[in-house]
């Protein structure tokens, strides 16, 4: 768990179906028929599709790629590429990130005489069957997902985008193994080879954040190796990416890869077309990357800034109309689709409520819903299937369309047939120790850093600290979305204390909880009475050659 080296990865042998695939591809590397790549809009699809595009291209293979447009082809494979790949003299074609729920377009595929190899990583399909589950593989020449039911693979928790590096890595390693030639005669550069396996790991890392994998195994192993690879990646496009958001050379971490570079990829997936993400990474010099990575970064202050008039519009909504419902069913005719399931998790966090946001679409009314852990959300909208077109999801989020006549009907029957509790709606937070900022030390901050990178399933430990005194407080940023503070403890501790949430909402509190003129003498630095409880994670901030101990705020009471 801490010292994890690339040594430590799991053979990518292992995984059901590998040697099945390896044989195909390299007999249809050498019979040199056209092989696409079928990827999906979100980072993981265009990372998983770039991974096998380098790897193939290296291996002499006559290959291309499809990313399917979210609106009008939806996730994955389906009939419409299906047939387009056919027309396009398409002899193989190549899953990633999707392809083992979608055993219809296979047979398709099948009938109109091509071959099709299933890399993914999402979960089988089944059946009940007298309380039994019948899982169905779709037809495909071969599947490779960790998620089979026999398959031996260590770990079953990676993206995509490392199923799709697993399969170059077994290529190359059998291409050494058997002295295969490349395109030109020539046996394929073990040089090249090793740089393009080091410069992947980038993507392997950046996609397994995206796609909120849990940093345990050997995915804690490819995001921190693929980290440090990224922040010096010769890579063009996201070289251009990083420079654009200024974190080119400097030490990046999940949250740059999640929060800063993945939106960037994801908006012109959601906005646009998520081929333009891919062809930044392919991009063949540095101006065009430069020049898309520009695009992709404007196009994610445009999704920004949607988000939060959608947010704003969301807000109001609930306040006005939907204050007394238990589930919130918020209608945006005008949102942009893509946006809904944002927006959701948005008002999610404000309210703790369980929330859907609906909005117009070419066939009626499409919406994502976010969750709480008290609300079961699939399971509560089956209920009520019958108001549905289509409809999908999990306890914590779910997808549907619906007539636009059903939408009041959907908010009505969810509200009326709900079993949530006042309690349900209490966030609850489990801190891991009740820490004093007095025992903060370079030293300790050292030490936890052993146990990065952080993320899902490897969270950053939560200490707390009743009743710090506030001794003076700003507003920073352009944005105006940070708040820093200057705290001082009960034993005389006093430190630095930034809070990056809803800066409104937290003052608001601290007015309601001490009043106006109170909360005026904190942005004056004045003795005051105002006293918070803090969760929180103690960091260095260095500024200018010098370092000081600060507390990153999550929660406040």
């Amino acid at each position: 768990f801490l010292n994890g080296t690339l040594a430590d990865l799991h053979d990518p042998s292992l995984l059901k179906g590998m040697r099945e695939a390896g044989q195909c591809l390299f007999q249809k590397i050498g019979q040199r028929v056209k092989i696409r790549i079928i990827g999906d809009y979100d980072v993981d699809g265009v990372c998983s599709a770039y991974i096998l595009l380098r790897g193939l291209r290296l291996l002499g293979a006559d290959v291309d790629t499809v990313i399917p447009h979210r609106m009008k082809d939806g996730y994955g494979l389906n009939d419409h590429l299906i047939e387009q790949a056919k027309e396009d003299g398409i002899d193989t074609i190549l899953t990633c990130d999707n392809g083992i729920a979608a055993a219809d377009q296979i047979c398709l595929a099948n009938t109109c005489g091509m071959t099709v190899v299933v890399t993914d990583h999402h979960e089988v399909p089944y059946e009940e069957q007298e309380g039994e589950r019948i899982y169905r593989l779709p037809p495909a020449a071969v599947v490779i997902d960790p998620k089979q039911e026999d398959c031996p693979y260590p770990y079953k928790q990676i993206c995509g985008a490392v199923v799709a590096y697993k399969l170059i890595r077994y290529l190359f390693r059998e291409a050494q193994k058997i002295h295969w030639t490349g395109r030109g005669g020539e046996p394929v550069d073990e040089q090249a080879v090793q740089a393009l396996l080091q410069e992947l790991l980038s993507f392997t890392a950046l996609a397994t954040v995206c796609d909120v994998m849990e940093l345990r195994d050997e995915n804690r192993i490819l995001v921190r190796e693929g980290l440090k690879e990224m922040a010096k990646t010769t890579n063009y496009g996201l070289k251009a990416l990083l420079q654009v958001n200024d974190l080119y050379g400097k030490p990046l971490t999940p949250y740059h890869a999640g929060f800063v570079i993945g939106p960037c990829l994801n908006a012109t997936g959601r906005l646009d077309t998520a081929k333009r993400a891919l062809e930044l990474f392919d991009a063949s010099s540095i101006e065009e990357a430069a020049l898309i990575a520009s695009d992709l970064k404007s196009m994610n202050e445009s999704r920004k800034q949607m988000t939060e008039d959608g947010v704003k519009l969301a807000t109001q909504q609930v306040e006005q109309e939907l204050s007394g419902d238990d589930i919130l069913v918020v209608y945006l005719p005008d949102c942009h689709e893509s946006l809904a399931g944002i927006i959701a998790g948005r008002i999610r966090e404000r309210y703790n409520k369980p929330v859907f946001v609906l909005t117009d679409s070419i066939d009626g009314v499409k919406g994502s819903g976010r969750s709480i852990e008290a609300y079961s959300m699939f399971e509560e909208m089956s209920k009520c299937k019958e108001l549905y077109t289509k409809y999908g999801g999990h306890p914590m989020a779910a997808g549907l369309s619906l007539p636009k006549e059903n939408v009041e009907k959907f908010r009505t029957f969810l509200n009326e047939h709900t079993t949530l509790t006042e309690e349900d709606f209490i966030p609850k937070i489990t801190i891991d120790v009740p820490m004093p900022i007095g025992y903060v030390t370079e030293h300790l901050i050292e030490e936890l850093s052993v146990l990065e990178p952080f993320g899902k399933g490897n969270e950053k430990p939560l200490f707390a600290e009743k009743n710090l005194n506030i001794l003076s407080m700003r507003i920073l940023g352009k944005n105006r979305n940070t708040l820093k503070m200057q705290v001082r403890s009960q034993h005389g501790t006093v430190m630095n204390a930034l809070y990056f949430g809803d800066i409104e909402q937290i003052l608001t509190y601290i007015m309601q909880k001490h009043g106006e003129s109170e909360t005026e003498k904190c942005f004056q630095g004045q003795e005051n009475a105002v006293t918070l409880s803090f969760i929180y994670y103690p960091s260095v901030n260095e500024y200018r050659g010098r370092k000081s101990l600060q507390m990153i705020i999550s929660h406040y009471c």
